[in-house]
């Protein structure tokens, strides 16, 4: 498949809808699904009354502020309030396809429509072609991300090796044998097999034979997307989403931001108030995907960013997220994994040996790694605590045992010292 073939082309009519078309739809679709919701999941019919909301008044996009913001770890609590995910749901458990258990713990319903996560539309973008063998990286297991990323290629009738991550030598013969044309993962996981590769021995470009690769889950510098596609002589795009809502934006060929996904529609809010800014003013994510199994309305997703709306060469014309430039909160993305204080402390109480401590958080060579600092004197119950914190986290960490006091008297849970240049 020719270069030119992967980078033309668009999956869906509603990524060039013009600005009335867009407008139009975005209001059509917010109306059904606040009507559809208010009636159906008392969570949102609780929350619109508390606000006095009517969805009788929706009129305009606008109006949708009035609406009161919901924390992304508002969903901890609730979930646990009763029958249907505290009333989150529309319809009962039973009727849906799965159930993921993600950090927080939170609970990810999917239901049993055709790409339910809405990523098709973002694959094609990339450059993901009918024909495709994909080696998918990303966990199988509890978590939603290695199924919610086959869904979109099956949709676009490319074959997929179910890897999950980890064994590095056998993903590497697996791209080898099987002459894998797509990758799937995070930026940090394809240069760690690119560094066990070139120890191999491997030319990248003449053994092996990847040609696309779609990258999320982790920041993503354009020093580290650079060395990959020199490395491998591949196209490589991100995608931006949750595992709550799905897809929220997507990069195309020309990599000038992330098109909103068309499933959704997108706020950028002051983080205090909720209210909307302006375009081109930093500000947090808040997205309403079109979902009315699980209307999560005005999602804070705690990422911030801004809204370009001017064109793209590309020819969609939805609007675009630029880069996301931080966290609102101290919660951190770890190898493509939320990680939370409050989770880190649920597992450090189990040790009352340990007087304090703190997440440090690096990136050399452009691969996460993430060290747990703690205070204590005489701990000899490392593995014990490394496993737990896998257990709860799923991420495995190193461990640095200090004195006690060696950590300043103030201190950030989560100190981020990644570098993006």
């Amino acid at each position: 498949m020719t270069r030119k073939d992967r980078t033309e082309g668009i999956f869906s009519r509603r990524e060039v809808l013009d600005a009335t078309e867009r407008q139009k739809y975005y209001q059509i679709q917010l109306k059904e699904l606040l009507s559809y919701a208010y009636r159906y999941s008392e969570d949102v019919k609780k929350r619109f009354d508390r606000a006095q909301f009517s969805v009788e008044k929706f009129r305009d996009l606008i109006d949708l502020k009035h609406v009161p913001i919901l924390k992304k770890k508002e969903l901890i609590f609730l979930q646990s309030m009763g029958p249907r995910l505290g009333g989150l749901l529309t319809k009962d458990l039973g009727e849906l396809r799965r159930v993921f258990l993600s950090p927080g713990p939170i609970f990810d319903p999917e239901d049993r429509g055709d790409d339910y996560w809405g990523w098709t539309e973002s694959f094609y973008a990339a450059g993901f072609r009918s024909g495709d063998l994909v080696q998918n990286t990303f966990n199988y297991h509890m978590t939603p991300a290695g199924l919610m990323f086959e869904e979109p290629l099956r949709q676009l009738s490319c074959a997929v090796v179910p890897t999950g991550p980890g064994n590095t030598g056998s993903q590497l013969d697996i791209m080898k044998k099987l002459r894998v044309t797509g990758y799937v993962g995070t930026p940090s996981y394809l240069m760690h097999l690119a560094q066990k590769g070139e120890e191999k021995g491997l030319n990248l470009r003449k053994d092996l034979y990847l040609e696309v690769a779609f990258v999320t889950g982790e920041k993503f510098s354009e020093k580290l997307r650079s060395t990959l596609e020199k490395k491998f002589d591949l196209i490589m795009r991100q995608g931006y989403g949750t595992a709550d809502v799905g897809c929220i934006g997507y990069e195309c060929f020309h990599k000038n931001g992330l098109h909103i996904a068309n499933r959704a529609y997108v706020e950028i809010c002051h983080p205090d108030t909720g209210f909307p800014l302006k375009d081109g003013e930093v500000g947090e994510i808040v997205v309403t995907a079109f979902n009315k199994t699980y209307p999560l309305i005005r999602l804070a997703t705690g990422d911030l960013s801004y809204i370009d709306r001017a064109s793209c060469p590309c020819g969609r014309t939805s609007p675009r997220l630029g880069t996301i430039v931080g966290r609102v909160d101290t919660t951190a993305r770890i190898k493509g994994m939320f990680v939370y204080p409050h989770q880190v402390e649920q597992v450090i109480s189990s040790f009352e040996e340990i007087k304090r401590w703190q997440i440090e958080v690096t990136n050399p060579g452009g691969i996460d790694e993430m060290t747990l600092l703690i205070e204590t004197s005489g701990f000899k119950r490392e593995e014990e605590l490394l496993h737990m914190f896998r257990e709860k986290i799923k991420i495995r960490p190193a461990l640095k045992i200090l004195t006690p006091g060696t950590l300043p008297p103030q201190i950030r849970f989560i100190e981020d010292k990644r570098n993006w240049d």
